[in-house]
């Protein structure tokens, strides 16, 4: 029978320790400060014996892995299951460190329990527990969906009530009335400020939410900043529209349905246009692009009937032989000659109310200098370990990448990696074994960083490296221009919102 199951130190003294029999605190502690004084240095044993009791254990960096068992429980499966808990261990701690270990001590514990039942061995391997640790419901997903579509249409009642209270106040004041009261103001003046200050609330919370980042180095940083200067950057924008500007506005996550996600209604206009691109890319870890492939496509959204019958104005100043390629009800004479997107028949319009790729471009090279960012993995092996440097350089230095994410595997069952300098911040997943060194931004003023680690295993296991961004800025400079009506030639106010992801990026 197994009695108990600790984490000690080389000194006896319990970090964690989990008892399978009734046990009292006074004696699992004396039992554990005398098993370092009953251990012979001479001899390769795993396991030491006293009148009562047997120790089973192995050596884990400065600590040990003990488990106390009867003098006649079976030391085979005793063995094995000493085996299972030190390999639990690694996938919760990042370090086997005494302060680590105390830090997920309930973690721990929590996975003792599913390998040992009363003493005994249950036949469970290490997915299953992180499986059942992890206590997955499909009933609490189901009633967390059903509580945001709950609290999203509570949102949008609310924001509607607070628009009709706005237009109320709005028509009063025109016709020179006294504004309606609400919830029982009296004057006009307060009425106002409270529907102002609901429908801004409002605005507020509708925000998109973004993803928690990671812990960034404290410093000037370009990082997206909410909520700091929210007013004072949207009245510049109005004002900045309001001349007739174009407004560029930037979609940050990794596919499309987190980009749909993050679009921010507010400012779009009548005529919206989405320039989208995705790049693969695929390297050699010894230099050398194997295969770079580029798409890009500009979709149109009609919103209003009047703006129906125009043409966009398209500037190309792309040197690196990109394909285009025009819908095929798109005018490609008109396209060639002078760099307009217009329907073949003129007196045609343009579908509303939906997404139409008017034009989408290609892009296939070997060619090195085209690689947006370049990443240099030089991994060398150390006695038993491996110290890995890697380093980024930005190649296209008018590109401003964010939320890059240069993910390394590294080798199972190791432990963590022990960091010498870093750019940026890092995360070790345990569970998938990799390394994800996070930068908020590499733009021309950050142009370059580098990673060191060390670590136990080979050069080739720290491969495939690969790596995710996202741009508001697009690589190949297409961009349109303006927006004029084919009756007339006037010109049509109109937003744009740029996107440039990656599909696949990976160093092989």
């Amino acid at each position: 029978v197994l009695l108990a199951a600790a984490v000690c130190t080389k000194a006896g003294k319990a970090i964690v320790s989990r008892q399978f029999v009734e046990m009292t605190r006074t004696r699992i502690e004396g039992l554990l400060a005398a098993f370092p004084k009953l251990m012979n240095t001479g001899k390769q044993h795993t396991f030491v014996e006293t009148e009562s009791v047997r120790y089973v254990y192995q050596p884990m960096e400065k600590l040990y892995m003990v488990l106390i068992t009867t003098k006649n429980s079976n030391i085979l499966e005793d063995l094995e299951t000493l085996r299972l808990f030190s390999r639990v261990i690694p996938e919760y701690c990042r370090a086997l460190e005494e302060n680590e270990i105390s830090e997920h001590c309930f973690d721990l514990i929590f996975a003792f329990d599913e390998i040992v039942a009363l003493g005994y061995r249950e036949n469970v391997n290490l997915a299953q527990i992180r499986t059942f640790t992890e206590m997955d419901s499909h009933e609490e997903k189901v009633f967390r969906a059903v509580r945001e579509t709950q609290e999203r249409e509570a949102k949008a009642e609310m924001r509607r009530k607070a628009k009709e209270l706005q237009q109320a106040r709005r028509d009063a004041e025109r016709h020179g009335k006294k504004a309606p009261g609400f919830g029982g103001f009296g004057s006009s003046a307060v009425s106002g400020g409270v529907t102002a200050m609901i429908t801004e609330t409002i605005i507020e919370t509708e925000k998109p939410k973004v993803a928690p980042a990671p812990a960034r180095p404290s410093g000037p940083s370009k990082a997206l900043k909410l909520g700091a200067k929210g007013k004072e950057v949207d009245n510049f924008v109005d004002k900045l529209k309001s001349e007739g500007e174009n407004i560029m506005t930037s979609v940050g996550k990794r596919s499309a349905e987190a980009a749909k996600v993050l679009t921010s209604p507010l400012n779009m206009e009548s005529v919206h246009m989405k320039i989208e691109e995705k790049i693969s890319l695929t390297c050699g870890r010894d230099g050398g692009l194997q295969n770079m492939e580029l798409h890009g496509m500009i979709m149109l959204h009609i919103s209003d009937e009047k703006f129906a019958r125009i043409r966009l104005h398209v500037e190309n100043e792309d040197k690196r032989g990109v394909q285009l390629q025009t819908h095929p009800n798109v005018d490609k004479k008109l396209f060639t000659t002078e760099s307009q997107i217009g329907l073949k028949n003129p007196e045609k319009s343009f579908p509303i109310n939906s997404d139409v790729g008017v034009l989408k471009w290609r892009l296939q090279t070997t060619e090195e200098s085209f690689i947006p960012l370049t990443i240099n993995c030089w991994p060398s092996e150390s006695g038993n370990s491996c110290d890995v440097n890697i380093e980024y350089e930005l190649q296209e230095e008018s590109l401003e990448l964010n939320d890059v994410i240069i993910t390394i595997p590294l080798p199972s069952g190791v432990g963590a990696p022990v960091i010498g300098e870093i750019d940026g911040e890092y995360r070790h997943d345990s569970r998938r074994n990799l390394l994800e060194w996070c930068l908020p931004v590499i733009d021309a003023k950050n142009k370059s960083g580098s990673l060191e680690f060390s670590i136990a295993g080979q050069p080739n296991d720290f491969f495939p490296v690969q790596v995710s961004f996202v741009s508001k800025k697009n690589y190949c400079n297409i961009q349109v221009t303006k927006v004029t009506q084919v009756d007339g030639n006037s010109p049509v106010r109109f937003s744009t919102e740029t996107t440039f992801l990656v599909d696949k990026y990976e160093i092989l």
